[in-house]
């Protein structure tokens, strides 16, 4: 008889062990030679050493299936401990989903536009993803880099955005530099949480796998074998996309994404983003990608609303 344990380090065990254990039950009939005892972030086996090899084969095919689609059922146990260690829905089409987010929801490019950004990435590595609030560019984007990272396309991500003082001064806000910029950033936040579970995303956070700055912490930098995202674009000056730009470094992708209808520059055909896509429109390798109103997939008013100013005159 031997002992072996098993440490979770960057999934959470709770998420894997199932509601009330329930998927520990199942693998403790399945492998009814081995003591199987979960406790906190590890599991602990007890048996022959031929039985624990057996469970242990099985055991990182699970693990595997909860990395890629982040969430583990009694049905994936039963196909991957049977021998079939592939998850397949006929109702998914496998060519639309980018990445499966947490609870296994698939995160798919879903308008036209969308589509575009997949199709454009296979055949440049800079994209600029043009669009009005609302038509998934960042959202699409942040997706597109977490499976190059899961498929270990980069080794790192990085997500950056101007902070423009758009009426709020950033030295009244209280707290040290990280809580002063941090507000600028959630949307960014929000997208990883969407995409990641909350232990493995603060692990890769921490270990600077994924890394989210302000725009002016990129100066000086070289990003190699990185997927780097620039939103907000628009509110650039054209020394500011430039100095980002050419920060890109050997096998490295990058996204650029913004909305030139809502610059918050001092005046808007300062906008480095505006004059960067007549720039660099025709060079081979970088994309330009303009999603629009049909692309608006939050609540039904939001493309009303967009529709409605595209059609004012207020400036």
């Amino acid at each position: 008889m031997v002992e072996k344990i098993i440490y979770f380090e960057t999934i959470d065990p709770i998420d894997f062990f199932g509601v009330n254990n329930s998927n520990i039950d199942l693998l403790k009939t399945k492998f009814p030679k081995i003591k199987i005892i979960a406790r906190g972030n590890e599991l602990k086996l007890i048996g022959e050493e031929d039985e624990i090899l057996k469970f242990e084969e099985k055991f990182a095919s699970l693990v595997k299936h909860f990395e890629k689609y982040n969430d583990l059922s009694n049905s994936d146990i039963e196909k991957i401990t049977n021998g079939n260690v592939e998850k397949e829905s006929a109702s998914i089409n496998n060519h639309d989903v980018i990445v499966f987010g947490n609870n296994g929801k698939a995160i798919k490019a879903i308008t036209a536009n969308q589509k575009v950004m997949l199709e454009k990435y296979d055949h440049n590595d800079m994209i600029f993803a043009i669009g009005p609030a609302g038509s998934g560019k960042t959202y699409t984007a942040i997706a597109m880099a977490v499976r190059a990272l899961k498929n270990k396309e980069v080794k790192r991500i990085i997500l950056s955005r101007p902070a423009v003082e758009a009426g709020e001064r950033l030295g009244f806000l209280p707290g040290d530099i990280k809580d002063k910029i941090d507000p600028y950033l959630q949307p960014l936040y929000d997208a990883l949480f969407d995409m990641l579970p909350s232990r493995k995303l603060e692990s890769l956070m921490k270990d600077g796998v994924i890394q989210i700055a302000p725009l002016a912490f990129m100066r000086g930098r070289t990003l190699d074998n990185a997927f780097v995202i620039l939103d907000e674009a628009q509110n650039t000056t054209l020394n500011q996309l430039k100095m980002f730009l050419t920060r890109m470094g050997k096998s490295s992708k990058f996204i650029v994404t913004g909305d030139i209808t809502q610059i918050d520059l001092p005046r808007k055909r300062d906008s480095g983003l505006i004059q960067a896509i007549n720039i660099l429109k025709d060079i081979k390798g970088i994309a330009i990608v303009y999603l629009d109103t049909a692309d608006i997939l939050r609540h039904k008013l939001v493309k009303l609303i967009v529709e409605a100013y595209e059609k004012s005159n207020i400036k």
